[in-house]
């Protein structure tokens, strides 16, 4: 790994870095309060009979419950565009718009392997990754505790929550740096990266919406980090493998195919 590209790196991130992690803190206030002033309601609502309890769920989320509604929080899009902006957008950008505007060859040029580069711009992604997701749930803590509904939530085991979407997220990251070390555009990069985040939230969304299609959670990687259930000491060890896989098998393929790949003349 070269310090100095990493510490360049993040430079380049600092501004969108600073603004997307006030916003995240922002949409972690917002949940527990939301779920204080209509969880009552939304029970009512349910109890009533008027719409069925699955619509009234988004994903693995609800609600119906504090931990809940902190699962809800985190798979909603604007979590998902929080978090996807360097787990998607930077990292399928990161090697292949340096590609593209042929500035590739110049770093490559210097005396660091393509490797080093690669881990590089991944640890500054993660960094990135990090702190936009302590600030999710640092907000979403935060405002638990100032409305007095702290109690509801095991917070012994917020390493573990921390430790789930993070893989989560390392395993998108290292997904868009996988198809950014494969092709010399960002186009299909980020096309591919996107819809890769869109398959998984759509298996979600439709197992949640429909009882018969509840088997398609199981294969979208966002049921496999349920903050809530972990806060209420559920953890399902399987989730941590399947998260891990998620993250080890891109993270294994770019680090075999970009050190030996040619790399064309820019277009």
């Amino acid at each position: 790994m070269s310090g100095r590209l990493l510490v360049q790196t993040l430079r380049w991130y600092r501004v969108r870095l600073l603004v997307v992690t006030l916003a995240a803190i922002a949409w972690g206030v917002i949940i527990p309060i939301i779920f204080d002033a209509f969880s009552d309601a939304v029970r009512d609502l349910a109890n009533s009979g008027a719409f069925p309890e699955e619509m009234l769920n988004i994903g693995s989320g609800s609600l119906f419950t504090l931990p809940g509604s902190i699962t809800l929080g985190l798979q909603h899009p604007l979590a998902l565009a929080m978090l996807g902006i360097f787990a998607i957008g930077a990292s399928a950008t990161a090697i292949a718009g340096e590609r593209a505007r042929g500035t590739l060859e110049v770093l490559l040029a210097r005396p660091i392997s393509r490797n080093a580069v690669y881990v590089s711009i991944l640890v500054a992604l993660l960094i990135s990754v990090v702190i936009v997701l302590v600030a999710l749930l640092g907000g979403m803590i935060g405002a638990s505790a100032a409305i007095g509904l702290v109690d509801e939530l095991d917070l012994a085991q917020l390493p573990l929550v921390l430790l789930n979407g993070f893989l989560l997220w390392a395993g998108f990251a290292t997904f868009g740096l996988a198809t950014s070390v494969t092709f010399d555009r960002p186009g299909p990069a980020i096309g591919i990266s996107v819809g890769w985040l869109l398959l998984h939230y759509f298996l979600e969304i439709l197992g949640s919406l429909w009882t018969d299609a509840a088997w398609t959670q199981e294969y979208s990687l966002l049921h496999h980090f349920n903050p809530g259930e972990i806060l209420t000491g559920k953890l399902d060890p399987i989730d941590l493998v399947v998260t891990a896989a998620a993250f080890v098998i891109p993270l294994v393929y770019a680090l075999v195919v970009f050190p030996r790949r040619d790399l064309a003349a820019p277009a």
